[in-house]
């Protein structure tokens, strides 16, 4: 490498003054500087700049005429109220505030929202099948369900029980099949959306074959 190469050299010195050149290349120039003077002269005025820029300055209290035939040159008139250098800083010091108030709520993790809990009871019709109904619970955004039977339902060979969500003013909507032994889970968006109640029906072994309950209601709870 031709380091009597001034561009070279230059570039060389430049990364070497600012300290972008480091490791064994930085130790590898170091040794270089005594037999190459070019190089060596390069470093010698990089690190005279570098040396400036890193000269404190002194402050200066400008006068206040100079202020004042700024301002006008500026703005062509004395300063008013929204020229004015120390309610912008206020305005900035409030917005500031509010955006570091911002971005604290916003990493707060939410207050957890307890689950709806809905009691299943038996009716009439379920007296010979449960002996205590179900419980339901519902998460908070209200995706998922976990509906728990109160004991052992007795389902005959070839039923099932099957879960629907009754709206106010629409037909029951299925939410599958359920266990009458074991608790049941149903994920899915809006479960109770609109729902006025929960029920649980006897039905054929895959689930209602109409869409809409067609075996009797064996448990109900209203939300």
């Amino acid at each position: 490498m031709d380091y009597s190469n001034r561009e070279l050299a230059d570039r060389l010195a430049a990364e070497y003054a600012l300290g972008t050149l480091r490791g064994g290349a930085r130790r590898r120039l170091q040794q270089l500087l005594p037999a190459h003077p070019t190089l060596a002269a390069a470093v010698w005025a990089w690190e005279a700049r570098v040396h400036t820029l890193a000269t404190p300055l002194v402050e200066l209290q400008p006068r206040p005429q100079v202020w004042q035939q700024l301002q006008a040159r500026l703005f062509g008139a004395p300063p008013r109220w929204w020229q004015r250098l120390g309610l912008w800083r206020g305005l900035s010091g409030l917005a500031v505030t509010a955006a570091l108030a911002l971005v604290v709520l916003q990493l707060q993790p939410p207050v957890a929202q307890p689950p709806l809990v809905v009691v299943l009871e038996r009716t009439p019709d379920g007296n010979s099948l449960l002996p205590a109904g179900f419980v339901a619970s519902v998460s908070a955004d209200g995706r998922a369900l976990v509906l728990k039977p109160l004991g052992l339902a007795q389902v005959a060979e070839g039923r099932a029980l099957e879960l629907w969500v009754v709206p106010d003013q629409a037909a029951p909507r299925s939410l599958g099949l359920v266990s009458g032994r074991d608790a049941t889970t149903v994920l899915r968006g809006e479960i109770l959306r609109g729902a006025k109640a929960l029920a649980v029906s006897l039905e054929p072994a895959g689930g209602s074959p109409t869409g809409a309950p067609t075996g009797p209601i064996v448990s109900v709870g209203a939300i």
